[in-house]
């Protein structure tokens, strides 16, 4: 049900509260507080604020933040089904070894992209959305490489199973060794100043043409 005040059907509000209630709880327990310092964790909080407050802006800034990453996280997805996966980035969702309660729960990464298209429509996009991911996507970079676990890192912390390292990927893309290609400074530079002008810029300005042209 919607009415004229709430452009967000409360339904799915609810929905996704549960699905909240039930991934938290879940990924402490198994890979500890530092996994929620990850983009996509953190758009999943953006999220939820926005759906209850319906802000645009802050669902303009997940959606600035992740949609592009996590469309390439669904399309790898897809091409790993059958054999054509050009990334390892899903490789998870098939290791027999993680458990499949917590695959199932990731799947997350397939969906939020399309919930925030939705939000976007229904609640608008606001330019705002850029500078609050930008800003938050910085200080997490620098969190994730001063403050946790460089790659390999340790098999486990304080009973967590799967403690995160290279969060953020601020030690390169595997989570096996950093990278070599160039100082470890350096690489945060790029990620620092690449993604805003790669990732976060491009999809502001399709997200603003499109919300102009369909308002």
């Amino acid at each position: 049900m919607t009415t004229a005040s709430q452009r967000i059907p409360i339904g799915l509000k609810i929905a996704y509260t549960i699905f909240m209630a039930i991934f938290i709880p879940s990924y402490w327990a198994s890979y500890g507080p530092t996994n929620f310092l990850y983009f996509c964790d953190v758009a999943l909080f953006v999220t939820l604020i926005a759906l209850w407050r319906e802000s645009a802006a802050l669902a303009s800034a997940a959606a600035v933040g992740i949609l592009i990453p996590q469309i390439l996280w669904a399309v790898d997805f897809g091409l790993r089904v059958i054999d054509l996966a050009p990334t390892g980035m899903t490789a998870y969702m098939f290791d027999s070894n993680i458990a499949a309660f917590y695959r199932g729960l990731s799947f997350f990464h397939g969906w939020l992209p399309f919930l925030l298209i939705y939000m976007v429509w229904r609640l608008g996009y606001d330019k705002l959305g850029l500078l609050i991911w930008t800003i938050t996507a910085e200080i997490l970079l620098l969190i994730s490489y001063f403050f946790l676990p460089a790659p390999p890192g340790p098999l486990r912390i304080a009973g967590q199973t799967n403690p995160p390292v290279n969060v953020n990927y601020v030690y390169g893309l595997s989570d096996a060794a950093p990278q070599t290609w160039m100082p470890e400074t350096a690489w945060l530079a790029v990620l620092m100043i690449g993604l805003p002008i790669l990732i976060y810029w491009p999809t502001h300005r399709v997200l603003k043409k499109w919300r102009s042209s369909t308002a």
